[in-house]
């Protein structure tokens, strides 16, 4: 089995250790110490690709895994934006006793806390959707032999587990 790409998946970390948990059997039975070593190597492999596919991190706007880079949803974008300047209204409002700036700055912060939330919202859910209708699409799509249909699928199970990842690490 294959994920359809060379990205770190986790649904193969699963397939490669319950490899490994069949071959250290047989090399249980046997006695063979090749078969436990290789078992213990598609352990390890396994335990590493788990974690390289649960990786990921923001930069600014951008969303960084071992699948690939997106932009966040324009709605966490323009919040994140929002309260940086509601912050700064407030803090020059106290700053100068101006209690209008001071209160202005506090609804925008908070208005932008909103939206960044209703984007990571977004940027989740669509995420997930993508991952799904991506691995299923490149399974069916792998099964009739349909190169350029499963690798558009995976394209598309990629850029979820990115918005995915970029939403995690913020929460």
């Amino acid at each position: 089995m294959s994920t359809g790409s060379n990205q770190p998946s986790t649904l193969q970390s699963v397939v490669d250790s319950v490899k490994g948990t069949a071959q250290n059997l047989v090399g249980a039975v046997t006695g063979n110490t090749a078969d436990k070593q290789a078992a213990a190597d598609k352990h390890n492999k396994a335990d590493a690709e788990r974690d390289l596919s649960k990786s990921g991190a923001s930069v600014g706007p951008l969303n960084v895994s071992g699948a690939g880079v997106t932009v966040d949803n324009k709605d966490r974008i323009h919040g994140q934006k929002d309260q940086t300047l509601g912050s700064g209204k407030e803090f020059v409002g106290n700053l100068v006793g101006n209690k209008s700036l001071t209160d202005e700055g506090r609804d925008q912060n908070a208005q932008g806390q909103t939206r960044e939330t209703v984007g990571q919202v977004k940027d989740f859910v669509g995420g997930a959707a993508d991952r799904v209708v991506g691995t299923v699409g490149s399974g069916l799509a792998s099964v009739t032999g349909n190169k350029n249909a499963e690798q558009s699928y995976q394209k598309q199970h990629d850029k979820g587990k990115t918005n995915l990842r970029g939403v995690q690490d913020e929460i």
